[in-house]
This record gives C-alpha cells, sequence and structure tokens, in this order.
C-alpha cells in the first residue's frame, strides 16, 4: 500500500461512524444556540486513526504523514511525534492553537540532498482558533517550510518546524471538523441574570470525555473576545475535582473544588445546566463541591438541565405579533396575515419601524432615512417626533434597534464613516457612543442582540457589505467594537435580524450568485444555510423572533408586499407574498 493510499484508508475507515459539525468558512466563531440536530456539541465522532511513518517515505510524504497524524488527539499526538527527530521540540499542548486551511497543496520538495531536505507546503488560510478555543477569521494565502534530515538509520524524520506549527498545529477545514467539536458556554451579562453564549472549538479525544472538557472550558472563563463584557459566577480558581465529571446514565454528576464554596449556586447552576444541555445524553445534573452534594434553596438535588429558563440569552419565551407599515402607510399589526391599524398619524412618514419591548413606544426612520423618528403608542395614535437629523451630508441611519433593557440604538452613516448613537432611556435625548469600533465603515445595518451584550452589523469593507459580530461593554462609559466577520460565505448583505441567540436571519448574496435571498447564519459554527424556496420579488427588510416566522419586506413592480413561508416550521417551505404591507418588525 502507497503512503497516500495509507493515511487516506484509515481516514475513510472512521468515516461510517457518522458526520460532524463544520468550522464556519472565513468566519469567527463568537457565539452561538445548541440546534436540536446536528450542531449539538457531542455530533457523531470521526475518529481519525493515525498512520506511522513508514521506512521507504520520502521527504514529501513524511511531511504529509505527520500533517495528517496532527489531526487525532490520541495520547497527546503520539503519532505525529514518530514523525520528527529526537532534538526537534513540539509542544501543542491539550488544547492547541491551530491554522485552519481550506485545503492544502501536496508537500513540495525543494531541496533534497543526501541527508538534508526542505519541504514546501502552500494553502489558502481560513482563520485561526486560538487555546481557548476563539476562532477567528484571518483568510490569506500560506505558505510554510519543513527542514528534514536522515537517521542513522536511513529514514526521514522532521527537524525544523514552521513557525505556525512549533506550538500548534496545521490543519485542513475537514481535519477541524473531524477533530473538533463547536461548543457554547454560558456567562452572565451586567444585569446578572441574562445568560451570554460564548462560542469556541473543542478538540475531541473521545465522547466519553467531552462533559468534563465542556465544564473546564466553563471554569477557564470567556474567551478574551467576551471577558469584558460578561462576567463569570465561579469565583477564582475553581476547578474540577477528581473524576471531574461522572455521567452514569442520563445524570451527570460535577465535582468542584472547595473554591467554588464562595460562589452562588443559582449562578454556578444556570451557567452549568445552560452548557451541558448541549450534551442529548444528559438529562439531569447534580452538583458537588468538594465531594458534598449541594443545590440552590427549593431545588432538588437533581437537576433538570432544562431548569433556569429564567435566564435564557433570548428572554422568556412569549408568542409575538409581528407589525407591519400597511398599505395605507399606517403602523400595523399583523393579525392572520392582515394589516390592522393600531397607530394612526403615521401614514406616509415612517418607514422601519421598531416597537419597544414594552410596546408603549414606536420607533423608525423617516421616507429618505436620514431622521430618526419616535413616538407614544397610545390610544391608537402616534405622535411622531424627531428623534435626530443626519448631521453630515448624505448621511442615513440604519433602522432602529432596541435592546432588553429598552435602549434604543441606531447608526449615522456615510460612504465611509458610521457614529453610534444610543438613547439610555426614555424621555432623554440620544447620544454619540464615543468608544465605537465601525468609525471608520459604512454601517448599513445594526442589530443588538436580546442578550444586550452583542450586536450584529452589515458593514461596507472593500465594496462587499459583510455581516459583523461585535460586543458591547457597559464599563466607564459604553464600548461597543471588536467586530469581526460572521462568515465569508455571504456577501451583498443587505438587512439582517436575529433569529435567536445564535443564529441571525440575513438577507445576501451567497457566493458568486446575483439574487439576493434570505439566508440563516449561525454565529457560533457551521455553514450557513438557505431559507424557503420560490420567488421573492426583490427583498428589501427582513424580520425575525425565536420560534416566529420569518418574514421579509419585498417588492415587486410597482408593489410592496410581506412574504411568509407556507409552512414557517419546515425550513425549505416555499414563500407566500400575499400580504399588503412593508417593513416588517418584531418587538422583542
Amino acid at each position: 500500500m502507497t503512503w497516500r493510499k495509507a493515511v487516506c484508508a484509515a481516514a475513510a475507515a472512521a468515516l461510517f461512524l457518522g458526520g460532524c459539525a463544520s468550522v464556519p468558512s472565513g468566519g469567527r466563531v463568537i457565539s452561538g444556540r445548541p440546534a436540536e440536530g446536528s450542531d449539538q456539541a457531542d455530533h457523531p465522532y470521526v475518529r481519525l486513526v493515525p498512520v506511522r511513518p513508514r521506512p521507504e517515505w520520502g521527504p514529501g510524504q513524511i511531511v504529509s504523514g505527520f500533517l495528517a497524524a496532527c489531526a487525532s488527539f490520541d495520547d497527546g499526538h503520539a503519532v505525529a511525534r514518530d514523525y520528527l527527530s529526537g532534538s526537534t521540540l513540539w509542544r501543542p499542548g491539550a488544547r492547541p492553537a491551530v491554522t485552519v486551511l481550506q485545503d492544502r497543496q501536496e508537500p513540495e520538495v525543494v531541496r533534497e540532498a543526501a541527508t538534508v531536505a526542505t519541504v514546501r507546503v502552500r494553502g489558502q488560510r481560513l482563520g485561526t482558533i486560538d487555546p481557548s478555543g476563539q476562532y477567528t477569521a484571518d483568510p490569506k494565502p500560506v505558505e510554510v517550510t519543513f527542514q528534514l534530515g536522515r537517521t542513522p538509520h536511513g529514514t526521514w524524520r522532521v527537524t525544523g518546524l514552521p513557525a505556525e506549527v512549533q506550538n500548534g498545529l496545521l490543519l485542513t477545514k475537514s481535519d477541524v471538523d473531524r477533530a473538533f467539536r463547536p461548543a457554547n458556554l454560558f456567562f452572565f451579562a451586567p444585569d446578572r441574570r441574562t445568560l451570554v453564549p460564548n462560542g469556541i472549538f473543542l478538540p475531541m479525544v473521545n465522547r466519553q470525555d467531552l462533559p468534563a472538557h465542556l465544564v473546564r472550558a466553563l471554569l477557564d472563563g470567556p474567551t478574551s473576545w467576551l471577558e469584558p463584557a460578561v462576567d463569570s459566577a465561579f469565583p477564582p480558581r475553581t476547578r474540577l475535582r477528581g473524576r471531574g465529571v461522572t455521567v452514569s446514565q442520563d445524570v451527570a454528576t460535577v465535582d468542584l473544588t472547595r473554591e467554588a464554596r464562595a460562589g452562588s449556586l443559582e449562578r454556578m447552576s444556570a451557567q452549568l445546566s445552560w452548557t451541558l444541555r448541549q450534551l442529548p445524553d444528559i438529562k439531569q445534573w447534580r452538583l458537588r463541591i468538594d465531594g458534598e452534594t449541594v443545590a440552590p434553596a427549593g431545588t432538588p438535588s437533581t437537576q433538570p438541565v432544562r431548569s433556569w429558563q429564567a435566564n435564557d440569552p433570548d428572554g422568556a419565551p412569549s408568542d409575538q405579533t409581528a407589525y407591519v407599515i400597511g398599505a395605507a402607510g399606517h403602523l400595523s399589526q399583523l393579525l392572520r396575515d392582515q394589516p390592522q391599524p393600531v397607530a394612526t398619524g403615521t401614514g406616509g412618514r415612517l418607514a422601519r419601524p421598531a416597537v419597544a419591548p414594552d410596546f408603549v413606544e414606536v420607533a423608525g426612520l423617516s421616507p429618505a432615512g436620514d431622521r430618526l423618528l419616535a413616538g407614544d403608542l397610545v390610544a391608537g395614535a402616534a405622535n411622531l417626533r424627531t428623534l435626530l437629523k443626519a448631521s453630515r451630508r448624505g448621511a442615513r441611519f440604519t433602522p432602529p434597534s432596541w435592546d432588553r433593557a429598552g435602549r434604543l440604538w441606531t447608526v449615522e452613516s456615510t460612504d465611509d464613516k458610521s457614529w453610534l448613537w444610543v438613547r439610555e432611556r426614555r424621555g432623554r435625548p440620544p447620544v454619540r457612543v464615543a468608544h465605537w469600533g465601525l468609525g471608520g465603515r459604512e454601517v448599513l445595518a445594526f442589530r443588538v442582540a436580546r442578550d444586550g451584550v452583542r450586536a450584529a452589523a452589515i458593514v461596507n469593507v472593500d465594496g462587499r457589505a459583510q455581516v459583523q459580530l461585535g460586543r458591547i461593554v457597559h464599563e466607564d462609559g459604553t464600548d461597543v467594537g471588536s467586530f469581526l466577520p460572521v462568515s465569508s460565505e455571504l456577501g451583498g448583505a443587505i438587512d439582517l435580524a436575529w433569529r435567536d441567540y445564535g443564529t441571525l436571519a440575513v438577507l445576501g448574496r451567497k457566493n458568486l450568485d446575483s439574487q439576493t435571498l434570505p439566508y440563516l447564519v449561525p454565529v457560533g459554527g457551521g455553514t450557513i444555510s438557505s431559507l424557503g424556496g420560490g420567488s421573492l420579488g426583490v427583498p428589501q427588510s427582513i424580520a425575525a423572533a425565536p420560534d416566529e416566522p420569518v418574514l421579509i419586506g419585498t417588492r415587486s413592480s410597482h408593489t410592496r408586499q410581506v412574504c411568509r413561508q407556507r409552512t414557517p416550521r419546515e425550513q425549505f417551505s416555499e414563500w407566500v407574498c400575499n400580504i399588503p404591507a412593508a417593513d416588517p418588525t418584531y418587538p422583542r
């Protein structure tokens, strides 16, 4: 069997074990929602059986074998180390840094003498995973070189590693999909009640160890990206004790060290419940501290993983009624697919409405987009007043966005600059946010997540409308920044909405497609997926909410309509565009 066949056969032999979750093609994994199916953290594990080096292999084959073996975490990369000379230092660690390539070319031997050789590897980098598990997009071509030497026995071994591999791994996207699992860690927003997901990639050795790996990552705290914006209930130096996490039938037992006694049992339980619920084999769990079983007051010692719903990042579950701008231009509720006016006095004056979470006020834009308007919803009327007027020539505002605390947000933007405005509470004027991470970019849309900590934006980057995610820090003022791409698969984005705490509904174009269509974009890993089927006309706006139909505002000829799927719970159900309205929105 040739070296290529040996490596490929070992990988193929493992594939029958199942599929795997996917690293995003050029995005940063920041946060996400555990779906009920393939996106759960214990998606079937595809174990790669690494191949040891063969005596007859040349320098290029040795480098290929080494890179393939790096994707196996068995025994601390024991097989991969067989490809190295005895003096070559390599310390990837249990949670290594990873350079992720879309694919890599076959290693090229650029120099070979009797006892030394140089091998070059080229590929297209998608991004990196740091030791905390955080994935950051950084697409660009990569070229690395390996130095090799002959041993006294005449076999080739790696004697010099490139910088990207000296303390980490160089893996393809397929390698990462097999060897890592996307997972969420949950931390508290500044209100100390709302949980915020922090998406990471965890290396997989075996499924049995996954619960302990997941809890250990939670105790390590949030990634550097989210850390300034959230808090953890676990006291410093809290660690797993003894066997850490054991699972018997469907009950997990988490044993923490004595430091955890200083923490809030309620808040620690909420973080653990939301983190462990990603593992479908675990239905209940119990907490031990220094070997003693403990539980919050009024809570059984064995807790369901689906408890602590009051800490839901999306807020309390509720049936929501959509709002639209009816054919006559009035703000209307959408009842049985028919717009029912709820506020007169808005006819023709209000576009892109946003109803406050308490239903007391509506905000929106002027038809030209150069003014931010607001009005109280009282007795079937809304007396609109101007909150902001564009102060720069050609500037326009993004559709307004409410957060759960009642703050009202909008971005004023020109072709090359932007300014973020926030009204902290009703009755106060909007103020400009001093620390704004997209000040040098045109911003086309801005939506705050329901947790109040994360924000999604559509940003013009070198002529390409890109979906990015940032975080909001409320300390010594307001800092909204650290925006990074969610996915490079989607271009030409024109509007977005938070479907739930881990998924965006986005109107955009995928790759080289010329038509703008709706997509579901996970912010925590995985590839984007199309939504619905059939004709939509010209999509202009999108609205989404947890467990509610996605609605799309479209224009066809001179008619404006709102589209919904015929069967909203079926992802590819066809779109039906028969609602005479525009600019759909959900209040929460």
